[in-house]
């Protein structure tokens, strides 16, 4: 008898690569693969998460009204615009399926987000690749790729995994040339980790364009990654098609409460912005000093570093010593980056030590 057949556009995916957490042969290292949280979660947010086990016996919250009044007060919106889900990805394939779908095109940039590919590749959409520049986003190029076809637009901003940025001005030339029936949906997973002065503007055009949608997560500076909590902001018609399509009590009773408790720690999460300034920027001076063996750190804004190797020693092979010496980092070749690892910013003790165990490596190659 014929066995069912998933839809081709379902056989073309290429399944997403978590960051690892062990070595071949077991051994628990220092994990530096998955962005998370160095300082770990506030002890706010990890108490009110324990108050949850009062109630498993009953469904969260399908509205999660608490949790938007509490996303709403803390960023100045209205609590009705605002979408949930299980982690910013659940937003990210929301977009997807609520306004593409088989001959439609999702338009997003070489190096994005690999789950940008995946969520047009879920719903029949063409996946389509703009170049970038020097690892960045490039706005010229991302309009250039635009076409009658094109409904969604993603733009990770910082992006990942390269960390770069595109500034307020060059956003908001992005938007301006955007046909009004295409979405653009601003992925601000690493926002919470920018300088004031550096805010992209998307927010702002979320709140008063009918075509952007912006997406955070609780999953990076908040330390709340376990729960998969992330959440969206756009205009009232396309924040009422995501529901639509919304998996009902998406997010646990515990993850709501965790994540009102985190949003309202401002101390921890100006100490965790604080920390990874400060060693992102001696991580990128360390590595800047190995410019001659041919390595090279991207200019970032998030809490990693995606490290080239452009000389002898080649990204895999520091991939394979670094797991050696207790560093388990991000190698890249499924994502057109066979030269380059993502490195997050860990503890203090973390990134001295990779450092070291880098720079060891370098010298034994030379």
């Amino acid at each position: 008898m014929p066995a069912p057949q998933p839809k081709p556009w379902i056989d073309a995916i290429a399944p997403y690569v978590p960051g690892r957490s062990t070595t071949d042969d077991g051994r628990k290292v220092a994990k530096l693969s998955s962005n998370e949280s160095p300082l770990g979660t506030s002890p706010k947010a990890r108490e009110a998460f324990a108050q949850g086990a009062a109630s498993l016996d009953r469904y969260p919250d399908a509205s999660a009204a608490a949790l938007r009044e509490a996303i709403a007060a803390a960023n100045g919106l209205d609590p009705a615009r605002v979408i949930y889900g299980t982690g910013s990805d659940e937003v990210l394939h929301l977009a997807a399926g609520a306004f593409a779908g088989v001959g439609d095109e999702i338009l997003f940039v070489r190096y994005g987000f690999s789950v940008y590919p995946i969520a047009a590749r879920r719903v029949g959409a063409v996946p389509v690749e703009a170049p970038d520049s020097d690892y960045g986003t490039d706005v010229d190029t991302l309009l250039a790729h635009v076409t009658e076809k094109t409904r969604v637009v993603f733009v990770a901003n910082p992006n990942n995994p390269t960390g770069t940025y595109i500034p307020r001005d060059e956003l908001q030339r992005l938007h301006a040339g955007l046909p009004g029936d295409c979405l653009l949906v601003i992925d601000q997973a690493y926002a919470e980790y920018l300088d004031e002065a550096d805010d992209d503007g998307g927010m702002e055009l979320a709140k008063t364009q009918p075509n952007v949608l912006v997406t955070r997560t609780f999953s990076k500076i908040y330390g709340l990654a376990a729960e998969r909590i992330g959440w969206g902001y756009g205009p009232a018609p396309v924040i009422e098609a995501l529901h639509k399509i919304r998996a009902p009590f998406n997010v646990t009773t515990a993850g709501q409460l965790a994540a009102i408790a985190a949003l309202g720690d401002t101390a921890f999460v100006a100490a965790a912005r604080a920390h990874n300034d400060r060693w992102r920027d001696w991580l990128a001076g360390e590595i800047a000093s190995l410019g001659n063996a041919g390595l090279r750190a991207v200019a970032s804004k998030a809490n990693f570093l995606l490290v080239l190797f452009e000389g002898k020693l080649t990204a895999e092979e520091a991939y394979k010593a670094l797991m050696e010496h207790g560093f388990i980092v991000r190698w890249l070749p499924g994502q057109g980056l066979p030269h380059a690892l993502r490195i997050s910013i860990g503890t203090e003790e973390e990134t001295r030590g990779l450092a070291a165990a880098l720079r060891e490596i370098v010298g034994a190659a030379a």
